[in-house]
């Protein structure tokens, strides 16, 4: 696959990358990336929710009633969870969310993702650039030349630049990663992805089969 190359002005070089079919151009596995999706949210899940149960809040143990005569049901404490201020039934506990997904799915997940960008049109391959100092204004600039100032962007670098990540990082709509960074959230999340001509070999090496 043939895309064009721009310069950080949106201006075309005059050549072309040649994105690996094997990456961009499969057939998406739409439930390896959703396992993959599933499986990046579950690892930001802290898991530290409790709720008190019966046992572990302060009231009397005494039974509040006798057990059989009354005409209601059976209660042998004020703690029980069907009284106000009694324990919560079955609450939450902490747990740990995460699950394993083999490197193989993840990687056709990566690729799939890839692909699905590819086919709406939304990859964009930039010559590498650099600013001299970080920069939010510089960056801003970028992203207008590119029209990508009002959407969701993901810039991917081929190895870290610190310039480059300060200047993005006071934006909420674009996040920089180098190609070892990459997953299949952040590909999704995007809107448009931008991949410096840097980056494509270690994408194709990251994701080959």
């Amino acid at each position: 696959m043939k895309v064009a190359v721009v310069d950080i002005k949106g201006k075309e070089t005059g050549r072309k990358a040649d994105l690996s079919d094997a990456v961009f151009a499969i057939e998406p596995n739409n439930h390896a990336v959703y396992l993959d999706v599933k499986q990046y949210l579950a690892n930001q899940r802290q898991g530290t929710h409790k709720a008190k149960e019966r046992a572990e809040i302060s009231g009397s143990t005494r039974k509040i009633k006798k057990q059989k005569g009354t005409g209601t049901a059976r209660a042998g404490s004020i703690k029980s969870g069907v009284f106000k201020g009694g324990g919560r039934m079955f609450g939450p506990r902490p747990r740990n969310y995460s699950f394993k997904l083999n490197k193989g799915l993840k990687r056709l997940a990566r690729r799939s993702a890839l692909s699905l960008k590819a086919n709406d049109k939304a990859i964009t391959v930039v010559e590498d650039f650099n600013f001299e100092t970080p920069k939010t204004k510089d960056f801003i600039n970028v992203l207008k030349a590119l029209g990508l100032e009002n959407k969701k962007s993901l810039i991917v670098l081929g190895e870290s630049n610190n310039n480059v990540y300060l200047s993005s990082r006071n934006l909420k709509s674009t996040e920089v990663v180098t190609s070892s960074e990459l997953s299949t959230y952040k590909i999704m999340n995007a809107n448009n992805v931008v991949l410096l001509e840097g980056s494509l070999e270690g994408i194709e090496t990251n994701l080959a089969k």
